[in-house]
């Protein structure tokens, strides 16, 4: 097993240039799911490893539920530094299982929260869209079963009528392409290893500019939409107090500006290959080796060391 089991934790950092040049030249829902698939392979592959480091690490505690024949020299040789290297594994994977399930509970309790305060709140419901009596301009939307795009007056006085019919498409666009989905998968990523975390940063970019581009579909106006997602950002930071109230779940809006300037531009290939550069192209090379890679290094670790588990445990 020998090195081979601490690569897939530095191998995510071969994901890092993909990261910025997919957000820059690939269609924004190509871009979603790639990099919503390479950082979940990645965080995976680097917790198994942690997994298996920590199996050897626990080995050497005494008291130990684990069989003893566990931490015997034949065991401990195929593992590079074995007892810091798994001691260390013991707290950083307990680190990485408390922040998902930190990360899950927020995600489910925001959703929980932001579903009692709609449904308590005096709102206009209309063909999926709640329109919410409300000072404070903002619009999000919010997954469930059924999903809701809600807006408040403000927010809608803040448009005209084209305007808020692109900004109803982008929150439906939020729904019917299931963005949160995307999110939580990067999010998690980003928990169990932190290389992950330029990934994090360009699925959120990357699903606010898919559903920029489903609205231009939609409304059949770039320019509209670019015009309402600078409207939108610009009243919506102009709230004092998001902390409180129905405002507190409408989420950042992200880099407007480059939003601004991408619905401004002509509609990015939707086609993934061959490449629109050399440098996507080189990228997208380093990106898949490095997760190969590290699947393929989990993989062997995790063959190995169940091979010799179950070779010292005695029948």
């Amino acid at each position: 097993m020998g090195v081979f089991v601490c690569l897939p934790l530095v191998l995510p950092l071969t994901a890092l240039p993909i990261a910025r040049l997919a957000e820059q030249h690939l269609h924004p829902r190509s871009a979603t799911r790639l990099l919503a698939v390479v950082g979940a392979l990645l965080a995976l592959c680097s917790t198994l490893c942690l997994g298996l480091l920590m199996v050897v690490g626990t080995a050497q505690l005494p008291g130990n539920p684990l069989p003893d024949s566990w931490s015997d020299p034949e065991v401990r040789d195929a593992v590079p530094y074995e007892e810091k290297a798994g001691i260390v594994a013991i707290g950083v994977l307990a680190a990485v299982l408390v922040a998902w399930g930190w990360t899950v509970l927020r995600h489910v309790r925001l959703r929980v929260r932001a579903g009692r305060a709609l449904a308590a709140a005096p709102s206009v419901v209309s063909d999926g869209v709640a329109l919410l009596p409300d000072p404070e301009p903002y619009a999000y939307a919010l997954p469930g079963s059924p999903g809701r795009v809600v807006v408040s007056t403000a927010m809608a006085e803040c448009l005209d009528a084209h305007e808020r019919r692109a900004l109803i498409a982008h929150e439906r666009a939020h729904l019917a392409g299931r963005h949160h989905r995307y999110l939580l998968a990067a999010q998690l990523a980003a928990r169990a290893n932190p290389f992950l975390l330029p990934l994090r940063t360009a699925v959120s970019f990357s699903t606010e500019r898919w559903a920029d581009e489903e609205a231009a579909c939609a409304v059949g106006d770039r320019r509209v939409v670019a015009v309402a997602v600078g409207k939108a950002a610009l009243y919506s930071h102009r709230v004092p107090d998001v902390s409180a109230g129905l405002a507190a779940f409408a989420a950042p809006a992200g880099p407007v500006p480059r939003r601004v300037a991408a619905l401004l531009a002509p509609v990015p290939p939707v086609r993934l290959w061959p490449p629109s550069s050399a440098y996507v192209a080189l990228a997208a090379l380093v990106a898949t080796v490095g997760t190969a890679a590290s699947a393929l290094s989990s993989l062997n670790a995790a063959v190995t060391l169940v091979g010799i588990l179950r070779a010292a445990t005695p029948l």
